[in-house]
């Protein structure tokens, strides 16, 4: 396995090729968004109304924004927003989208394990989702930064693959790819994105990171967070991963495996004292 900075720059050349290819996708609908359409999933907007009910008025960090369709959403649903990355890419890209949007993000780059001191005690809501934790080495890191963001009596809203589901790399044959947790690296070299298997991205290699479940809550304890709220979900009306699950009669998404539904999302809201 590369080296911990080796592995980021691996990760972020992945990354800034990512934002070149998301946008113009069913998954990443540019067009649509500047008309208005609210990007957030059902479970994020389900996280949210658990974790504070609603941002308006609110001041949300969106750590790790991508291409900043969620930061645009919750802008408009009246928070004062602040979106960051590591990816340059991703946020030139993110700034042309809320300009044309119409809406007042401030995109900021950073790592998610280190946010800048301006960042620390200012934040309502951390809110950071799909495909998270995956690419963080040091877990715990990553909680600090986060519980260090947030003000008093705020709240992070963290909403992710579950690992069993990062596990998996294809449900027929079953196969698996990485393991449980333990924070183990794994390299990979595949083509496409989430977003779509046949989009071209310029920069394919990657390095991603297994962590528990409950490593991952030990974790925000350890940062000082007090859990509030976690759920295991076994459906939803996407697939994160963008081609992994079967998509069911009824419209949602399931994780089958021997004829019972595994989770393959999880949701953690953890609050600062």
């Amino acid at each position: 396995m590369p080296d911990a900075r080796t592995a980021r720059r691996i990760n972020r050349a992945h990354w800034d090729a990512l934002a070149a290819a998301h946008g113009q996708d069913a998954y990443y609908d540019s067009e649509a968004l500047i008309a208005g359409r609210d990007s957030l999933s059902e479970v994020e907007a389900a996280g949210i109304r658990e974790a504070i009910g609603a941002v308006a008025g609110l001041d949300v960090l969106h750590l790790q924004c991508h291409i900043g369709f969620d930061a645009i959403s919750l802008a408009r649903r009246g928070a004062r927003v602040v979106g960051v990355d590591f990816s340059p890419a991703s946020l030139e890209k993110a700034r042309g989208l809320a300009r044309r949007c119409g809406v007042d993000v401030r995109f900021l780059e950073a790592e998610a394990t280190s946010l800048p001191v301006e960042l620390h005690n200012r934040f309502d809501l951390v809110y950071s989702t799909i495909g998270v934790l995956v690419w963080i080495a040091d877990v715990r890191a990553w909680m600090r930064s986060a519980a260090a963001a947030l003000r008093g009596g705020g709240k992070l809203l963290l909403v992710d693959c579950h690992p069993l589901y990062t596990m998996i790399d294809s449900l027929d044959p079953l196969r698996l790819d990485m393991p449980y947790g333990g924070g183990a690296a794994r390299a990979f070299d595949e083509p496409g994105s989430y977003a779509g298997p046949n989009l071209p991205v310029s920069s394919t290699d990657t390095v991603n990171y297994a962590h528990s479940l409950g490593e991952i809550v030990n974790a925000a304890f350890a940062a000082g967070l007090r859990i509030e709220h976690l759920e295991e979900h076994v459906e939803a009306d996407f697939d994160p991963r963008g081609g992994v699950l079967a998509h069911a009669g009824d419209g949602r998404y399931r994780l089958p495996l021997a004829g019972e539904d595994l989770p393959f999302l999880f949701t953690l809201i953890a609050a600062k004292p």
